[in-house]
């Protein structure tokens, strides 16, 4: 047997609101089909629309064969041929009848013009000037020569007369920074972006175009101490970052697990570096990271950063050692001046700073010299006391008055201020076989000639109260015959950030570890 059931009677209320929602459904029905309609009716009437729009996803599905040309590589001896550029949109301006369009590519720039015609649409025009900046697309055009100079763009006397726009990858419409505003000079008004808001947007910071350019010739850095390095006999090695035991002591280190132990984030390849000396590879250098739990919040100072290491093994004195180091540093810095002249004179429209000075050969000073400098312009301090930040950095200035150089090498530390491991000064006890080496009167090298000596060492290290047992596997790497040797390590960030005389290491890290920083 069935039961019919009856659908309940709706309520005047309920039917109501059922009618009105039944009535805007149906306008909005009505609505998207007139504008499918009217762009349909627009799309028969543009004829542009193959010659722009968005680009299916790229995903290596076909070789075309067609060329690109960067804009760093634009002539006057290609005018009047045609170009095809991939670039970001850095600013599109919709004008009439005409667009003009300011393309991007690293630290490069060129104007794109696009008018309407019988072959560029005013659909055309208008989704050019609705394209979303900092997207990458593909220009197709015309080179021409620049009516006036267009003083905005990198390629000033060059233009390009566009006639095609595809967009390969759309950004979002709200950026959480401008890159003009990121790029602004100092010395210009306008709104200006903090150093956190630049490192949480990290990715559209970097694009800015000095960004770009520290990052060239951070490069630069890293590729000219290998280059120099290698052309006279060293050899590149790899070191543990991972190790059983703090390699400078004290409690600046980054204690990890490590499966049912601990171990630790290496403070300096040192310890593996001697032992390569002892392993008779009587020249080598590292490039790598290095980390310090220093809760040190300054403008120099990082947390993880890449250090430039080198260890030497030398026949008489360990001055062998020093000599090749003041001519890697001076290798370096005229490989920066010629081969990133474009890179350097990039970073300083944005940050001005006066050009880094040198002396060939490298100027070298002994401690009493520096400290009677340091007196004679009125400072107070002891003959073996060590130097303050402020000391150093106004000794910087005194060497710069009186020798022109931003760049000096100061030998033979009082030995009482100096690790354990340093070897003494044979001429005088007080004093110590090590030096520091400054860039505008910071210091950028410690180093020394190290003990060779286990006997030595043991008592140096009694000295400074050290537990020789804690040592032991350190004393034991000379045990079995091993040259003299020096070497030092310096911070590839701070080279460049004082190169360039910019004001904070942050600039010169593209991704800063410090205290209160871990990422992005």
């Amino acid at each position: 047997m069935t039961q019919d059931t009856e659908t309940p009677a709706l309520s005047k209320s309920a039917a109501k609101k059922l009618a009105a929602k039944q009535a805007k459904e149906a306008k909005k029905a009505e609505t998207q089909a007139r504008l499918k309609a009217e762009a349909e009716a627009r799309d028969a009437d543009d004829y542009s629309k193959e010659r722009y729009g968005r680009l299916p996803t790229i995903n290596s599905k076909e070789k075309t064969g067609r060329s690109w040309t960067e804009i760093e590589d634009l002539t006057k001896e290609m005018v009047e041929s045609e170009v095809l550029v991939r670039a970001r949109v850095h600013l599109s301006r919709l004008t009439g009848k005409q667009c003009f369009v300011k393309l991007r590519h690293r630290y490069f720039s060129v104007q794109v013009v696009y008018a309407v015609d019988d072959k560029i649409s005013k659909q055309m025009l208008k989704y050019i000037g609705g394209c979303p900046k900092e997207s990458i697309v593909d220009v197709k055009g015309t080179l021409v020569s620049a009516g006036t100079p267009v003083e905005s763009c990198s390629q000033k006397l060059l233009e390009i007369q566009g006639s095609s726009f595809h967009v390969v990858s759309e950004a979002a419409p709200q950026l959480p920074l401008q890159i003009d505003d990121a790029s602004r000079p100092l010395a210009e008004d306008g709104p200006v972006v903090n150093q956190d808001t630049r490192l949480n947007n990290r990715i559209l910071d970097l694009r800015t175009p000095a960004n770009q350019a520290i990052y060239r010739i951070g490069h630069g850095v890293a590729a000219l101490f290998r280059e120099y390095l290698s052309g006279v006999g060293f050899t590149e090695i790899h070191t543990p970052k991972i190790i059983s035991a703090a390699s400078e002591g004290g409690a600046n280190v980054f204690q990890v697990s490590y499966f049912k132990g601990n171990a630790y984030l290496a403070q300096s390849p040192q310890l593996y570096k001697q032992m390569a000396i002892c392993a008779d590879i009587e020249r080598v250098f590292t490039v790598g990271a290095v980390f310090r739990a220093e809760d040190s919040n300054t403008h120099r100072h990082l947390c993880e950063f890449v250090g430039l290491d080198i260890e030497m093994a030398f026949k008489e004195h360990y001055h062998e050692v020093l000599t090749v180091i003041g001519e890697m540093f001076l290798n370096m810095f005229k490989g920066l001046q010629t081969k990133y002249a474009t890179e350097i004179e990039t970073v300083y429209k944005q940050y001005p700073a006066e050009p880094f000075k040198f002396i060939e050969p490298a100027l070298r000073l002994e401690w009493p010299e520096a400290i009677r400098m340091l007196r004679e312009a009125g400072v107070e301090i002891g003959d073996f006391e060590d130097l303050s930040t402020p000391q150093e950095k106004f000794l910087g200035k005194l060497v710069k008055a009186k020798y022109d150089t931003d760049f000096y090498i100061l030998d033979k530390f009082p030995l009482e201020i100096r690790p354990f491991y340093t070897m003494p000064c044979p001429h005088d006890p007080k004093y110590s076989n090590s030096y520091d080496i400054f860039m505008r009167g910071e210091e950028i090298m410690s180093g020394a000639q190290r003990i060779h000596d286990p006997a030595l060492l043991e008592e140096r290290a009694k000295v400074h109260e050290i537990d020789l047992e804690t040592i032991r596997s350190y004393i034991d790497s000379f045990k079995f015959g091993a040259s003299p040797h020096a070497g030092g390590g310096v911070g590839a960030e701070r080279v460049l950030m004082l190169y360039l005389g910019l004001d904070n290491i942050r600039k010169t890290s593209m991704f800063p570890r410090d205290p209160k920083r871990l990422t992005p």
